[in-house]
């Protein structure tokens, strides 16, 4: 997508503060971080939300959580993280490229908004 920030930080376009790259998945630290440990993984390939996702390639929704939830252990640790996937308008996306949240770093209240 040509307008998409996230496919552009995956090309390159844009830089962004990288925390892991790979073929099909990227992890960078998220600009307005809401906890002292906030990272964003983002698929390569442009999906809109973890359902057209889910749908298109379920190995690498899989994938994503899977390095969601590493990320989240590495920086939580014993004292926890938390993923979040924001899909569509009242689900509080506000980019239209699928990416997971891994919160860590602080107590997180539920319910969480």
């Amino acid at each position: 997508m040509d307008d998409c920030i996230f496919c552009k930080i995956a090309a390159g376009e844009v830089p962004a503060k990288t925390i892991l790259r790979e073929v099909d998945v990227i992890a960078i630290e998220d600009l307005n971080p809401q906890a002292p440990s906030h990272a964003l993984v983002i698929p390569v390939s442009h999906h809109a939300t973890i359902a057209d996702l889910t749908r298109a390639e379920p190995a690498l929704a899989a994938r994503l959580i899977a390095v969601a939830a590493q990320l989240g252990a590495d920086r939580g640790g014993a004292q926890g993280f938390r993923l979040v996937v924001n899909t569509g308008e009242l689900g509080g996306q506000t980019v239209g490229h699928v990416h997971v949240h891994v919160l860590a770093g602080r107590q997180m209240s539920w319910p969480p908004g």
